[in-house]
């Protein structure tokens, strides 16, 4: 990437270009076989993201929400707010600014708490771009922080377990899981399970 980044000499930058041209169609080649082998959403949506940077109109579309689809399905959210960013970005370019803002701050919700300061950033120039305004989550005050416990049933609830689930790994009860749940909600200024992704640093509270 470094031979690409010098503009001065227009002629020099069309070899490196087309070695990367040429890495990253085997890179995707060899994406897909992944993909067809295995067939996890993971591989599905990176193969569908891939594709779809490659792709104009109606086809990336339909490919970079395919990308989010199968990441939605995992446990890798970094991947998800990438798809969710690279898609708006192609929103924007295609003059769709409303759609644009919406990708851009589902991305940028979730990306600023994961601490993905360049990504967030990225995202939050973008959604400026589009006629939106990126705020930036506001840390809860020391006495706020999540207790070690806390943050486990959190992390534990943004991966998708019932709170009976989530008791039998604590060994707790879910009526106490229930009560973490609501404290939890208090202190980070949400009011469901969907939003503890966009919230909920990794690693916050403890292992």
């Amino acid at each position: 990437m470094r031979a690409t980044a010098y503009g001065n000499d227009p002629a020099g930058m069309c070899w490196p270009l087309a070695e990367l041209i040429e890495a990253a169609a085997g890179a995707c080649r060899r994406l897909s076989e992944m993909a067809d082998a295995s067939g996890t959403d993971w591989v599905l949506g990176a193969r569908a993201r891939s594709r779809a940077l490659l792709s104009e109109d109606d086809a990336a579309e339909r490919l970079y929400r395919e990308a989010i689809t199968h990441f939605s399905k995992t446990r890798l959210r970094v991947d998800l707010a990438r798809a969710h960013l690279l898609y708006g970005e192609w929103l924007r370019r295609e003059r769709r600014r409303n759609d644009a803002r919406e990708q851009l701050r589902t991305a940028h919700g979730m990306l600023e708490p994961m601490g993905m300061t360049a990504f967030a950033e990225r995202a939050g120039r973008e959604l400026r771009a589009a006629g939106g305004t990126a705020h930036k989550r506001t840390a809860p005050a020391r006495h706020e922080e999540l207790t070690a416990q806390e943050g486990q049933v959190a992390r534990m609830a943004r991966d998708g377990l019932s709170k009976p689930e989530i008791g039998t790994r604590l060994f707790i009860s879910a009526r106490t899981v229930q009560y973490h749940l609501r404290k939890v909600f208090t202190k980070l200024g949400i009011t469901s399970r969907s939003q503890l992704d966009r919230v909920l640093p990794s690693g916050h509270g403890g292992a």
